[in-house]
């Protein structure tokens, strides 16, 4: 047994919703240098010119779709797409999401549902579009980026954590349904990410210190640091190739540790 090649994913199709930046970019970039094809959405041709701009400075042929991952019938019409161009999706990499900070008491009812809409029905709505075609090929993989908030709550966070806690148990629940046809469904929970998004909230302050929640990220992560979205890419491999071919319905954590620890001792 090549035990290097079980971790190889040439010649694999894979779809990774929500991936012109950040950690979906990471994702599919690491997917690319594995060997898959990569085939990634974007709601808006604006961020899909920016998206392929730079896939093609690093040399990946990525193929991008214009689709509203809540969107039933958009989902179903870009399946179909790229299995006409690129084949039978392989890997799904649920990834697209939103969060909106607002106190549970002044979120409106429209807000709570469009986070739920992204974070949760749309994963949904991708999964049950893929798994047709993995049930007739026979196998598949399917990764949906979960979140500490699957398993903590925290303030201001009422929706993102009620739909990351709710893909926690669907991610579970699609490994229950269809494990015995060779599709794995796992999860990813990314930990704090350094990312264009999380910037702000780690540059230094006028007085030369970190950002207050900089500070407080820094001193919940053993590794005492913010990770990055390269952190992510082996363990996104690992979820996408025959080297997790006996898990199922787990969620991986890659958060510096921060779910394992307690906190330091007030001084």
């Amino acid at each position: 047994m090549d035990i290097m090649k079980t971790f190889s994913l040439e010649g694999k199709v894979a779809l990774v919703t929500g991936a012109a930046y950040g950690i979906g970019f990471a994702i599919a970039q690491s997917y690319a240098e594995a060997g898959a094809k990569i085939a990634f959405n974007c709601r808006s041709q604006e961020n899909m010119d920016k998206a392929m701009a730079e896939y093609k400075k690093l040399g990946i042929d990525a193929k991008g779709y214009i689709c509203d991952v809540t969107k039933e019938d958009e989902v179903q019409k870009m399946v179909e797409e790229i299995e006409r161009e690129l084949g039978t999706v392989d890997i799904l990499v649920n990834n697209a999401g939103i969060i909106k900070r607002i106190p549970m008491i002044e979120m409106t009812v429209e807000q709570f549902k469009e986070v739920i809409d992204i974070d949760l029905n749309a994963p949904f709505i991708m999964a049950k579009a893929v798994i047709p075609s993995m049930l007739k090929k026979g196998h598949g993989k399917i990764i949906n980026v979960c979140s500490m908030m699957s398993e903590l709550g925290r303030e201001t966070v009422s929706a993102y954590a009620a739909a990351k806690g709710g893909l926690k148990m669907l991610t579970k629940n699609i490994a229950s349904e269809y494990g015995e046809y060779n599709i794995q469904c796992n999860g990813i929970g990314p930990g704090y990410i350094a990312t264009p998004q999380t910037a702000p909230l780690r540059e230094r302050q006028e007085d030369g210190l970190r950002h207050p929640f900089d500070r407080f990220i820094i001193s919940k992560t053993p590794a005492a640091r913010w990770g990055t979205p390269e952190d992510l890419m082996g363990p996104a491999i690992f979820l996408a190739s025959d080297a997790s071919n006996f898990v199922n319905g787990q969620i991986l954590y890659v958060d510096g540790g921060i779910l394992a620890y307690i906190g330091k001792q007030p001084e």
